[in-house]
């Protein structure tokens, strides 16, 4: 059995809200095992035998689409992943020291240079950007009222779904599954 960390799209915001034991309840039913849940947000661990990633995310999106009724983009990562993502700064150490928030995106695949193209001229003195892979490094200078960017911008200019976590949920998951 490999270990998991499926982020999904939309889980809890926007009226469509599922308690935390019911996802983990959804998943065991699909047949995977060690499921738990982290913050309420569409963090889920959990074990499978299965080795393609690409396969897990078409059965996970799937099987929630049959349970919900609606579909629910998954964006699976291993846990030497995540840790990868949780360890990558990508700014500045100026910006380091003076950021307000950091963000991460994940995404299913590695946008095009077109995408990348679009999603970096949306760059300001407030919002910073950096695609590496199948994830953005969305730094926020100030408090989100001043910046007029949004995660449905970041999709549109990608041309792809994709799901946005702050960078401290990001890094208290990676240290999670470390353990």
């Amino acid at each position: 059995m490999s270990r998991y960390i499926a982020f999904l799209r939309a889980i809890n915001v926007g009226g469509r809200t599922i308690k935390m034991d019911r996802l983990r309840a959804l998943f065991a039913e699909m047949g995977f095992a060690g499921v738990s849940t982290f913050i309420a947000s569409g963090n889920v661990i959990f074990d499978a035998p299965e080795t393609d990633t690409a396969a897990l995310e078409r059965t996970l999106e799937a099987g929630l689409q049959d349970a919900l009724g609606y579909r629910v983009d998954t964006f699976i990562r291993t846990p030497a992943e995540l840790a990868a993502v949780a360890a990558t700064w990508p700014f500045s150490d100026a910006d380091r020291a003076t950021a307000h928030t950091l963000f991460i995106a994940f995404l299913g695949a590695s946008p095009d240079d077109a995408a990348r193209e679009r999603l970096l001229a949306y760059t300001t003195a407030v919002d910073a950007f950096h695609v590496d892979g199948r994830e953005v490094y969305w730094l926020r200078r100030d408090a989100l009222g001043d910046s007029s960017f949004a995660g449905s911008a970041l999709e549109k200019a990608l041309g792809m779904p994709a799901t946005v976590r702050n960078g401290r949920t990001v890094g208290k998951l990676g240290a999670r599954l470390k353990n």
